[in-house]
């Protein structure tokens, strides 16, 4: 295990022979860093936390700390992320609380970049993308492949759908439904359409995205509340597991979702 000289590596944390602990970095006690998962430099890890294998952290990030939850007062809660994240710098990654769930989670294959805050209790899958300077309030839900343009803030306990892409500068305090392309900032954040262009690099085929385009329209329709709309939908939309992805996200929504 390559330790750089400057280094603070606390004896009671468990890391792969493989990983690389570069200058100036801090782990804590109870951190676990998995195979050929490399830490540039001045990166501050604390424990309890997991981190997988072949992640890359560049330096000033700050990974496990405790949130700012104000209704945080030291219960043991856990960070754990998984495999092949690229976590640029100032990103910074707070552990849960009790009313979260009590861990942080972030999955596999995701690029959060420079100055991203990923605050306690949220929940984020595979494959997005986290512009800089994105924002998560505490228990946000990220599903697979979203992608958040740069400078935007969710609100707490707002989902993001899987597929979904938010534009730059947004303020979310509603649900974003998967498959869209939404933007902008409070009252006026709009969904637009379906995210076309990323579904067409998943290799989405075009009866699908029109599908889901048909879907979208029915639900921008200013004569149909959400009620109608989701009727229309499901009388005027072939059956396809996206559609009903789409529905079973409607359905679940406790904040309301952007329309």
């Amino acid at each position: 295990m390559p330790v750089h000289p400057s280094a603070i590596v606390d004896p009671q944390a468990r890391i792969d022979a493989s990983a690389d602990i570069g200058p100036f970095c801090v782990v804590g006690p109870e951190v676990q860093i998995g195979a050929r998962t490399r830490l540039m430099a001045h990166v501050y890890i604390e424990g309890p936390t997991e981190i997988g294998e072949d992640n890359v952290i560049f330096p000033y990030a700050t990974v496990g700390v405790a949130s700012q939850d104000l209704k945080y007062h030291g219960e043991r809660a856990y960070t754990r992320i998984g495999n092949r994240n690229r976590i640029r710098e100032f990103v910074s990654i707070h552990r849960g609380t009790e009313g979260g769930g009590l861990e942080t989670v972030i999955g596999d294959d995701n690029s959060l970049l420079a100055y991203c805050h990923i605050a306690h209790d949220v929940k984020l899958g595979n494959h997005c993308v986290l512009s800089n300077g994105v924002t998560f309030a505490g228990h946000v839900t990220i599903g697979d492949w979203a992608v958040i343009s740069a400078h935007s803030a969710v609100h707490q306990f707002c989902r993001i759908g899987r597929h979904s892409m938010i534009g730059g500068f947004s303020v979310v305090v509603q649900d974003v439904l998967p498959f869209s392309l939404t933007t902008g900032s409070g009252r006026d954040i709009k969904l637009f359409d379906v995210n076309k262009v990323g579904l067409e690099r998943r290799g989405f085929s075009p009866g699908q995205i029109q599908a889901l385009h048909k879907s979208f329209r029915l639900l921008r329709d200013k004569k149909l509340n959400t009620t109608k709309a989701v009727e229309a939908i499901r009388v005027e939309v072939p059956e396809t597991a996206e559609r009903e992805e789409l529905l079973a996200f409607i359905a679940s929504s406790e904040r309301g979702f952007v329309k």
